[in-house]
């Protein structure tokens, strides 16, 4: 290989699992170098119509208290290597994996699902609103 500043990723019979295998390491990669030269950010929007919600980022959970007004806080998990910050309603997921940093958003958006209730009535929570 004369250019060094690529990888070849091939597989010796491309078979139809064989050329999945070599899209999804390719795709793999390309996410690994992208995270590293520049990293992963996603952006979340608190939403509350009554209860303001409060958010404090402790060790490796995302604490959500006074959601619908409920007394036990709820918890989000927070993967290794991603920063969380809270600035008002908005939310800055970022992280060099994006796997990890995608998951903790989910974490996050899932903490906050409602049961049981009409969601187009109660549209609490916090949404992703950007990924950039």
């Amino acid at each position: 290989m004369e250019d060094r500043r690529m990888v070849r990723v091939e597989a010796e019979k491309m078979r139809k699992k064989q050329v999945a295998m070599v899209g999804t390491l390719s795709s793999h990669i390309r996410n690994m170098i992208q995270g590293v030269s520049e990293g992963y950010t996603y952006r979340m929007k608190m939403v509350f119509a009554h209860f303001p919600i409060q958010l404090r980022v402790e060790g490796d959970h995302l604490t959500i208290s006074n959601f619908l007004g409920e007394k036990r806080p709820r918890r989000a998990r927070i993967l290794s290597g991603v920063d969380v910050n809270v600035k008002g309603d908005l939310i800055t997921v970022t992280g060099i994996n994006k796997e990890d940093v995608g998951q903790t958003a989910a974490n996050i958006e899932q903490a906050t699902r409602i049961k049981r209730l009409d969601p187009r009535v109660f549209q609490d929570g916090i949404y992703l609103i950007g990924k950039a």
